[in-house]
């Protein structure tokens, strides 16, 4: 894969992408995870507040490298998959945090597994590095389906 200085910009542009889906997000999260969240049962398996930004701010890199890597084999298919698992993505968070559709969030992310684990298998047939780098992000997803699933049920 040959990258010119235009491809690292459209690089840029994928992760300024996928960091601008997660500034979205945080607006739907910021208050209410001090707020209802704060107050809400929870699975003991939760993790402590502070990791998620963390996390996420890896997973949003390696999120916006996977789009790159579609445009950069030019592989229409996996960037439809990517667009559609960023509005997923993007519609999950307002959802079960500001509107506090648990359940309806929950069929959202359940979409979401899908569309990331059908993107993770269509990197791993054009550029398997690439697909490593995803699969964390699958990973976390399932992790939150649980997550939001044990909210869900205790609340």
């Amino acid at each position: 894969m040959v990258t010119r200085s235009k491809d690292w910009l459209v690089l840029g542009g994928f992760i300024l992408l996928s960091y601008a889906v997660a500034a979205l997000g945080a607006l739907a999260t910021a208050d209410n995870v001090r707020g209802w969240y704060a107050t809400a049962d929870k699975p003991a398996f939760t993790p402590p507040n502070w990791l998620f930004g963390p996390v996420w701010t890896v997973l949003y890199l390696l999120i916006g490298i996977a789009g790159w890597v579609f445009w950069m084999r030019r592989d229409r298919l996996g960037l439809w998959l990517w667009a559609a698992q960023l509005l997923l993505n993007l519609a999950w968070t307002p959802a079960f945090f500001a509107l506090r559709w648990l359940w309806p969030a929950f069929a959202v992310i359940l979409l979401l597994d899908v569309a990331v684990a059908v993107a993770l298998v269509r990197l791993y047939r054009i550029r398997k590095a690439a697909a490593l780098l995803f699969a964390p992000y699958l990973a976390w997803i399932l992790f939150a389906s649980l997550l939001n699933a044990g909210v869900a049920s205790l609340n």
